[in-house]
């Protein structure tokens, strides 16, 4: 989806944020990251549904710091002209401050801690969902990432600050992200003892089906809002 230049390396906030779909104060906080080229008014959209499984939690859709330099609109987390694992992993730490930053602002402004937080993301989102979620030193509650890349996977080991649950969801016919970067993400994070969910869609390209939402739900049900079941 479209979006606009806001101001470099500063990560600002969606026009539309949710408030709770319970209508009570927030519990939690669930940070929707969207994908190259887009902005946050592309996954705030997943509110509605997401929101059913986590009635007490507000979710903002953050714009990502830069113009998008792939496209003649959109934004990006960082610059993926390159996109080796090494440039994957630098982009990911680059641009980690100023959505810490964000994080760190908005947790406090709902009063609540990084054991409140759920990171969700899309493609580049995931990425920065996955690095954040498992280098932020305060860690989160759980990550969802759907058809992303595990930045810095070989260097996991020497650089993980904490272990979320982490879900993963990738579309086996995906032609922009590989569908092998799930299990090469599942595997580096069940080397390092991380609890991981991974499961690949049969047929789907690069987006998020029904079944990913209903994942991601689920997820944020359990590890969120402590309610097991389905």
């Amino acid at each position: 989806m479209a979006g606009r230049f806001l101001c470099s390396f500063s990560v600002q906030r969606d026009a539309s944020p949710c408030r709770p779909h319970g209508g009570g104060p927030a519990r939690h906080l669930v940070v929707l990251l969207h994908g190259l080229g887009a902005d946050g008014h592309d996954l705030i959209q997943l509110a509605p549904y997401l929101g059913q499984a986590a009635p007490d939690a507000a979710f903002v859709a953050p714009h990502a710091p830069e113009a998008c330099d792939m496209a003649p609109t959109g934004l990006q987390w960082f610059s993926l002209q390159e996109q080796s694992p090494r440039a994957i992993e630098a982009g990911a730490v680059g641009a980690a401050p100023a959505l810490d930053a964000f994080l760190d602002a908005e947790l406090a402004r709902h009063g609540l801690g990084s054991d409140a937080l759920a990171l969700c993301g899309f493609s580049q989102g995931a990425m920065m969902a996955l690095h954040r979620g498992l280098h932020r030193p305060a860690g989160a509650a759980c990550v969802c990432a759907w058809s992303g890349v595990l930045p810095g996977a070989e260097q996991l080991a020497s650089t993980i600050a904490a272990r979320p649950p982490t879900l993963l969801v990738h579309g086996d016919a995906d032609p922009v992200v590989p569908p092998q970067a799930l299990e090469a993400a599942r595997t580096a994070l069940d080397a390092n003892a991380v609890p991981v969910t991974a499961e690949p869609r049969p047929g789907l390209s690069h987006g998020i089906d029904e079944r990913g939402i209903e994942l991601a739900g689920a997820f944020l049900r359990r590890y969120l809002t402590g309610v097991a079941g389905p």
